[in-house]
């Protein structure tokens, strides 16, 4: 099956149950985590999950990308299976037009404390407003308003020095990386051995596993 294949299907499933994957989600982490810095993970990543957790979910995402939004239930999903075991570190990688605005977004959210909802709800809205070739920014916006946001504030914080530094280091990362579409993912740095939620869910697991195994050991 090839990756438009099984993006197709993930996008009907995740219809399905992306109000009902809202059980679980720990607030977002200001950035970090105890990992070495690289290519994967920078201090300024945003971390959802314990900051200590053993294994990193490293997803770059574009908010504008279809296949994104379909997956986001499914992580959240697979880290509700292992709560204290893992946490998602978030790389940008706006591969689509408009997207680099939506990562001001995002980041702008993060300020106040409202990064989480705002990215549920740009991604809960995405057929609104990430219309391909034709993104309607101002209706990000304003769904990111009806999540809380100050846009007055958030407008200001997104053209900082800081989040243009933010967004110029992960498109570096997503180059150096040879991103060849969205989403990817790495857990404890190491790539899927194919494109898929089942290959995720059971990379993550076998981690899960080998550090419950190192902890436990004398």
């Amino acid at each position: 099956m090839n990756r438009r294949a099984i993006v197709i299907g993930t996008v009907a499933i995740a219809t399905a149950v992306f109000a009902a994957a809202a059980v679980y989600y720990p607030q977002v982490i200001g950035a970090g985590g105890p990992q070495e810095e690289s290519n994967l993970v920078r201090a300024h990543s945003p971390v959802i999950g314990p900051a200590d957790a053993p294994v990193a979910i490293v997803e770059f995402l574009d908010p504008s990308c279809e296949a994104c939004r379909a997956f986001y239930p499914l992580v959240k999903q697979i880290m509700g299976a292992f709560p204290n075991d893992t946490r998602l570190v978030i790389r940008y990688a706006p591969l689509h037009e408009g997207s680099d605005e939506a990562v001001r977004i995002l980041e702008a959210a993060r300020l106040q404390d409202k990064y989480v909802p705002v990215l549920e709800k740009l991604f809960f809205e995405q057929p609104q407003w990430a219309v391909d070739g034709a993104p309607d920014l101002e209706k990000a916006w304003g769904f990111a308003g009806e999540a809380g946001l100050d846009l007055t504030r958030a407008r200001a914080d997104a053209q900082s020095p800081e989040i243009r530094a933010i967004l110029e280091q992960d498109i570096a990362d997503m180059r150096a990386v040879n991103l060849q579409g969205t989403p990817t993912f790495f857990v404890n740095g190491k790539p899927l051995p194919s494109f898929g939620p089942q290959q995720l869910y059971d990379l993550v697991a076998s981690e899960v596993t080998a550090a419950r195994g190192a902890a436990s050991s004398p």
